[in-house]
């Protein structure tokens, strides 16, 4: 949910396109839908979220869930929206919720909707054991099949682009993405001396230390399809179903243990019982005695 205390800013999104069904979201529902009403859900610091309550061509109920943003940045953050989601949905479908498209509005092409399928959340985080045992299976059925780290396009954190470049070299690819990150803070911040120092020093000598091993001195690393945003402001259950959820990835294929890094933040609210569970069901990459500092470089 979005929070004032930290946020005062209007939404960059009219409200009054989610006041009405625009006629290319139609295009984009199943054949013989029928939309009946629309509604605000959710929250977005940056986008306008809606249900859409509907008809099927069988008369049934059925509902959608869509986000519209505003201008060219809107239109890179639900076209790699709706690829990233389609990618974990194939991989995973029965944690993901079916995407369905995305798209300019016909009566304003400057507003870019996302869309798929509608599923009450709760408030709850997922169980540990539950939730670990299918993020595991995730990793360990979907190995990269370039049999390379990275991800082709864009992926957006909040409305913040990251890029993880096609490489065959996970160091490489974290060092990157992580690189793009620090230039991004440092645009919007300002420059700051101790950081330079400090940047310096993690990438010239913390992330060789610590990544370096995993694919040196006859150790090999599987790059594996992860969600890239596992925290639980992007997980929660199905209200009707308990079925577990993800939503609003940023995907690539990564060390399966990048997956974990928001869960070594003290912060959240899934922290050590969920890597305690995970481990469980994917051993620690060696050399197991780097698992808990890798973990606190992904954390960043």
């Amino acid at each position: 949910m979005t929070d004032k205390s930290v946020w005062d800013k209007e939404i960059p999104v009219p409200a009054s396109l989610i006041a009405y069904v625009d006629d290319a979201v139609i295009a984009k529902l199943p054949p013989g839908t029928t939309p009946t009403d629309i509604a605000p859900s959710g929250a977005s610091y940056w986008a306008r979220t809606a249900k859409i309550s509907a008809t099927d061509a069988d008369g049934n109920e059925t509902a959608f869930f869509m986000k519209v943003h505003h201008g060219d940045h809107g239109k890179n953050m639900v076209s790699n929206e709706y690829q990233s989601m389609a990618i974990l949905y194939k991989a995973m479908p029965e944690l993901v919720a079916e995407p369905l498209g995305w798209g300019s509005y016909q009566d304003d092409p400057e507003a870019y909707f996302f869309l798929c399928r509608f599923h009450e959340m709760s408030d709850d985080v997922p169980d540990a054991a539950e939730f670990t045992e299918l993020i595991a299976k995730m990793h360990k059925d979907n190995p990269s099949p370039t049999g390379q780290f990275g991800f082709p396009l864009v992926t957006y954190g909040g409305r913040n682009p990251q890029f993880f470049p096609v490489t065959k070299s996970w160091e490489e690819c974290f060092s990157t993405g992580l690189k793009m990150i620090f230039d991004l803070e440092e645009q919007t911040q300002g420059p700051d001396e101790e950081l330079a120092v400090l940047r310096k020093g993690f990438f010239e000598l913390v992330i060789p230390r610590l990544l370096r091993p995993l694919e040196t001195e006859g150790r090999t690393l599987t790059p594996r399809l992860v969600h890239g945003d596992l925290w639980d402001g992007n997980t929660s259950v199905d209200v009707n179903t308990g079925k577990l959820m993800i939503f609003d990835a940023t995907p690539l294929y990564a060390h399966n243990e990048y997956e974990m890094g928001p869960w070594w933040c003290s912060r959240h609210k899934m922290t050590d019982q969920y890597i305690n569970e995970y481990i469980k069901h994917f051993q620690m990459t060696d050399p197991v005695e780097d698992f808990n500092d890798r973990g606190l470089i992904y954390n960043l």
